[in-house]
């Protein structure tokens, strides 16, 4: 008994950690998709350089970049070897990559 109760404990402890990582996803829906690329279309940066840094989301970005505001969103942006990157403020990760 005591072996099946540590191989469902097991289960549950690796099935709760893949709900928590898809939970770190981001959603970002359609509506506030447009707005963003609106604002940084009529709000352009000038783009920064980070050797070394891959842009692929979860990626974090060091203190020394400067994040913009996008109003009303979450999200900061800046533009970083030519790509609009949209970051979470909270964590400096990336959210999305805009070609």
């Amino acid at each position: 008994m005591r072996m099946h109760f540590g191989t469902a404990a097991a289960a549950f402890l690796l099935i709760a950690g893949i709900g928590a990582a898809a939970a770190e996803d981001v959603v970002i829906q359609p509506e506030q998709d447009t707005v963003i690329r609106e604002y940084v279309k009529k709000q352009p940066l000038a783009s920064v350089k980070l050797p070394g840094v891959e842009l692929n989301v979860g990626t974090a970005l060091p203190d020394t970049v400067e994040l913009h505001e996008v109003p009303n969103v979450k999200y900061r942006y800046v533009v970083i070897d030519n790509r609009t990157v949209l970051v979470d403020p909270g964590t400096r990760k990336i959210v999305k990559v805009y070609d």
